[in-house]
């Protein structure tokens, strides 16, 4: 197996973090053991990183009060190469997703509550100015973090099917489809419980089931998706531990066989299986760092970007059991906020 490239968003000072923008990690894919690289795209706050489907071209959102988002091509190990700035027309946008058609790229505005939409070109994947911005209305039971609107996340079915837009701000799942180079509505929205603070959702390979966790209640939700969308299941603690609690980010892996939820607070990893009707609690471990922003799989191992802990954990996960134990010590990097794998990877 040859060795692969990793890319890390990282926080820079435009978000109080210490980070200088996109960095390069070497990945050994039998060990999982990550070695740090250079900076290779010195962007302000890339706090979340996607690629194209199908173009060696990685997006990423520049969480700015001035909200950007920003293309670049992977030509090969060095610097990425710039294709593409643009403004979103909100603040703070803390998540992109690209359309399963590879045409648009769109953007989660968390701090203004709303989404906006850059037709990308067929060719290079460059980023195009934005064509539409959808604003959320409304607010949660939470004064403090549920004032208004705050869209987290996009969450894009990959068979083509409605895309789910997720309000923290407004305890709501959008459901949307694109009409040329605007978004329009594909239904009602999904009320969750009052003040759940609805954060990240992950689909289950199936297509027939997600997950969902909530920032505010700390808890795991999971739906079943039927032909008239998406209908709630079941509702269970995101971590088990004592303490103030964050859940972040969730993540199916490949096989379908477990899922995996870090939370902030308690700074750990809760892994699920998913062979029964309810997600049932296997394991929950330490993450190897401070405040766990995001995990990511790739082939037979788990990566954690500890924030505040300035680290990547890197964990072998048990093929059969779905237990993640740590790979040596976490590896430095300044105010990690994504890990993004290389686009194919599977576990066997």
């Amino acid at each position: 197996m040859t060795d692969e490239i990793v890319y890390l968003g990282c926080y820079t000072k435009e978000s109080g973090g210490t980070g200088e923008g996109i960095v390069a990690a070497t990945r050994d894919p039998r060990s999982g053991r990550l070695t740090p690289g250079a900076v290779v795209a010195r962007t302000p706050s890339p706090s979340f990183l996607v690629w194209h489907p199908t173009l060696p071209v990685l997006y990423a959102a520049n969480e700015l009060a001035e909200g950007e988002v920003s293309g670049w091509a992977v030509d090969g190990p060095g610097p990425l190469r710039p294709v593409g700035r643009a403004p979103t027309g909100g603040t703070e946008p803390c998540h992109v997703a690209v359309t399963a058609d590879g045409r648009h790229l769109l953007a989660a505005n968390y701090a203004s509550g709303s989404i906006s939409v850059h037709p990308l070109d067929p060719a290079t994947g460059a980023v195009g100015e934005r064509t539409d911005l959808v604003v959320h209305d409304g607010h949660g039971p939470d004064r403090d973090r549920q004032a208004g609107p705050h869209l987290h996340m996009i969450s894009i079915d990959p068979a083509g099917g409605p895309l789910i837009a997720i309000d923290l701000g407004t305890d709501g799942l959008y459901p949307y489809r694109m009409d040329g180079d605007r978004l329009v509505p594909a239904g009602d929205p999904l009320r969750v419980a009052p003040g759940t603070g609805p954060r990240h959702v992950a689909r289950h390979p199936d297509g027939r089931r997600a997950y969902l966790v909530g920032e505010l209640d700390a808890m795991l939700t999971s739906f079943e998706i039927g032909d008239t969308g998406w209908r709630e299941r079941h509702r269970l603690e995101a971590s088990t531990r004592p303490g103030e609690k964050f859940p972040s980010e969730v993540a199916c892996r490949a096989d379908g066989r477990y899922l995996y939820l870090a939370t902030r607070g308690v700074d750990t990893v809760s892994v699920f299986a998913l062979d029964g009707a309810a997600p049932r609690l296997v394991t929950e471990v330490d993450c190897g760092g401070r405040w766990p922003r995001h995990l990511a799989l790739a082939g037979e191992h788990l990566y954690v970007a500890n924030q505040m802990g300035d680290s990547v954990a890197v964990f072998a996960v048990d093929p059969r059991t779905g237990v993640p134990t740590m790979v040596d010590g976490p590896i430095p990097v300044s105010s990690p906020t994504c890990v993004l794998p290389p686009r194919m990877t599977v576990i066997s």
